[in-house]
């Protein structure tokens, strides 16, 4: 059953997330030694987490088995609490990331998925499709598109299935796809 998360979803979350990423190549880029991915990828998630989860804007299955974490239209993007938890190269390479993802988002209001994820233990039961059709839902009632990005090209085969369509690519840091629904 998909509910909205509330601050007691929070561990569970963190840690499907942290697992699900293990292997992304955003992720890799922002925190890429073995070592200090598990405590660096849970400090950034947990900043998203902490940014939506009072605007009801985080859908979980399971207590965090799969998320699905959307910002609302007109919320501006903030790294908020990242710079007391990473040290100074990560938080450079994710604000390089996020300026690379933002300045090629529409202009026009969205709903942004900006995080979607699935434990691994509980891949293939499509978890992940239901908690964001939920943020679509949202998005739709709102009559607005939705929008993400992925540096994973598994994952751009993935969201085409759920129908969405790339509407940019980025080169650097690394290879991104831009996509709106």
């Amino acid at each position: 059953m998909i509910t909205v998360a509330g601050p007691d979803d929070r561990r569970g979350v963190l840690e499907a997330l942290v697992a699900a990423f293990v292997k992304d190549p955003a992720l890799r880029h922002v925190f890429p030694d073995d070592d200090t991915y598990p405590r660096y990828a849970e400090a950034f998630f947990g900043a998203c987490f902490d940014k939506r989860v009072d605007r009801r804007t985080v859908w979980t299955i399971q207590g965090g088995a799969a998320t699905a974490m959307w910002e609302p239209p007109g919320v501006p993007a903030t790294d908020d609490g990242l710079d007391a938890v990473l040290p100074a190269d990560a938080l450079a390479r994710v604000r390089a990331y996020d300026r690379a993802v933002h300045d090629a988002l529409p202009s026009e209001p969205f709903w942004y998925l900006g995080v979607l994820g699935t434990h691994p233990d509980h891949t293939g039961r499509r978890w992940a499709q239901a908690v964001m059709h939920a943020g679509l839902d949202r998005a739709a009632a709102d009559a607005l598109p939705a929008v993400l990005e992925t540096s994973n090209p598994a994952n751009v085969d993935f969201y085409r299935r759920a129908g969405w369509r790339v509407t940019g690519e980025i080169a650097a840091p690394l290879p991104i796809w831009i996509m709106q629904r």
